[in-house]
């Protein structure tokens, strides 16, 4: 009697520190929705593209499956890295996510375009700002005079050197494009 007694309050032991071990390893896992920093439109957009991989509405996709949806939302990932990211939200390997998961990791790469997008938006109005008349260009002078004021370290010769890489045709004009490549490297 005190045997059995004793083998129950083991066993009752080891369900609870299994319960408390599953516990802590759902919150190394999980993520608040506050950590995800994506518009209601992306969020959208990641819930269709889960959705059709999700056919039995069970809430979770397969790994394998995110390279396939962020690649038809326009996003090319390296395959290492991608399959690095997914490990971080897959630590055990079970080889699926849930939707909170999916967009955490999507997040991850949504947001860098989103930086790209708003650092583009800061250069064209930059831009306007030295494009006085408005005609889509400035001068190789002006944009000579903006090198110097970010960096007044540059020799003549090395603005001599980026004003003739970037005006390769010689008309003594920078347009955006041609500003947006050199600012972004």
């Amino acid at each position: 009697m005190i045997g059995d007694c004793l083998s129950t309050l083991i066993r009752m032991r080891d369900c609870v520190c299994v319960a408390l071990l599953i516990s802590l390893l759902r919150l190394s896992v999980t993520f608040s929705s506050d950590d995800i920093q994506l518009s209601k439109d992306q969020i959208s957009q990641l819930k269709m593209g889960f959705d059709a991989f999700d056919p039995d509405k069970k809430g979770i996709i397969s790994t394998d499956s995110v390279g396939t949806i962020l690649g038809m939302m326009g996003m090319r990932i390296p395959t290492d890295q991608l399959h690095l990211t997914i490990s971080e939200y897959d630590p055990f390997g079970s080889g699926e996510i849930g939707f909170q998961e999916f967009c955490s990791l999507a997040s991850q790469f949504m947001e860098e375009d989103t930086d790209m997008e708003a650092m583009q938006q800061e250069l064209r109005e930059a831009f306007r700002l030295y494009d006085r008349e408005g005609n889509g260009y400035i001068t190789t002078d002006v944009f000579r005079d903006i090198l110097h004021e970010l960096d007044d370290a540059l020799s003549p010769e090395e603005l001599d050197m980026i004003i003739d890489e970037v005006d390769a045709d010689g008309s003594g004009t920078v347009d955006f494009e041609e500003f947006m490549e050199v600012m972004t490297g």
